[in-house]
This record gives structure tokens, C-alpha cells and sequence, in this order.
């Protein structure tokens, strides 16, 4: 089989809008794998890459999360408000300065030992938004303002400290569904085992 970028011939790109982010139709011709080529249309929405990282406490096993209000989430059925953990997008900085900037901004706490864990595409039949995904330690001593977010912004962040073990039973119970979060917690639940399984 030969290379993607051999199989895919972009025919037409038209912009459906670009006020937020920009949502494109994109047609194109697709070589399958039986050897023939397929015209297909596919609308694509850009909104650049971004970053999430969870904050966890070694000492204490406590994870601090956000609860903000999501409109998409709430047209869809669900209250609005997700725990989530902090995140951004990339805008001209690199995922880490962001990260560290977000995390300050929508948490109050300056982290430390960041580890990116892995990179993730979260909606690829859809949207070209990648993610990267990290950890980061914090305790009392690097807490350097409340958090909360940027209000010219339209941020409104509620700070959450709990156990992981609690944040894990809120997925359980459908209380955490934000997908970025969830991976973020079983990544580091199954890294705790992991030590565990070694000391």
C-alpha cells in the first residue's frame, strides 16, 4: 500500500466559517485499499493544538481538578459543568510554557515536575485539535493565588482538591465525563499500581 498522502487528493476546501475557530468542508479523493479511488466530503474544525495536565500531590495522593460551565457539553443534554483537569490551547507558545500558564491560571498553583505522559488527537473524525497530556506535582507551599481563571476571558472556575480515589469514583458514577480527564486519571492510577508493583 502506498503512502497516506499518495492516497488522498484534496479536490475542493471551502471555509464555513471562521469567527471562533475555522470549520472547513474538504472534498477529496481517497484511494482504498481495493484500488479504487472514492470521492468523499469531510468538514474539519480547526481550533489549534492545546495541552491538559493534572495536578497531584505525592504526599497526600490528592488531585486538583476545575468545574467550569461548557456549552457545548450543555446543548447536548448535560448541566453544563465539568470537572475537568487544567488545560488550554497552544496559541504561539510550546505545550509546556502553556501548561505551566494555565494550570497557575485556572488553579492557583505554580507546578512542578512536570511529565508529559502522551499526545492524543480527542475527536479525529471531526476536529484536528491535538493534545498534550502531562502530570505535574504540587502541594500547599506552591500555591501562588486562588485560581479561577481569566474573567476578561469568560472563565469562571471552581478549584477542586480530592483524593484520586474519589475522582476515580466520580467516573465511575458519570460525575467526571470530560474524556481528557478521564485518560488523566486512569494514566495516573495505573502509574501508582505500576510503582506499587516495583517497591
Amino acid at each position: 500500500m502506498s503512502a497516506t498522502k499518495d492516497r488522498v487528493r484534496i479536490v475542493e476546501s471551502t471555509t464555513l466559517s471562521d469567527d471562533w475557530y475555522t470549520l472547513k468542508k474538504v472534498t477529496f479523493d481517497f484511494l482504498r485499499r481495493d484500488g479504487t479511488w472514492q470521492r468523499q466530503s469531510r468538514e474539519t474544525y480547526d481550533r489549534g493544538n492545546g495541552a491538559t495536565i493534572l495536578l497531584h500531590n505525592r504526599r497526600t495522593a490528592n488531585v486538583v481538578l476545575t468545574r467550569q460551565f461548557r456549552m457545548p457539553v450543555f446543548v447536548n443534554g448535560h448541566d453544563g459543568m465539568l470537572i475537568e483537569a487544567a488545560a488550554g490551547l497552544l496559541d504561539m507558545a510550546t505545550p509546556e510554557e502553556r501548561i505551566r500558564l494555565e494550570a497557575e491560571e485556572e488553579t492557583g498553583y505554580r507546578v512542578s515536575n512536570i511529565r508529559k505522559v502522551f499526545e492524543a488527537y480527542m475527536s479525529p473524525g471531526s476536529v484536528t485539535e491535538k493534545l498534550y497530556f502531562y502530570l505535574g506535582e504540587y502541594d500547599a507551599s506552591t500555591r501562588v493565588n486562588d485560581g479561577g481563571g481569566i474573567e476578561d476571558e469568560g472563565e469562571d472556575l471552581e478549584v477542586l482538591e480530592m483524593p484520586l480515589g474519589t475522582a476515580l469514583q466520580l467516573v465511575r458514577s458519570g460525575e467526571i465525563v470530560d474524556g481528557k480527564t478521564i485518560m488523566l486519571l486512569q494514566h495516573l492510577a495505573l502509574s501508582e499500581i505500576a510503582e506499587a508493583g516495583r517497591a
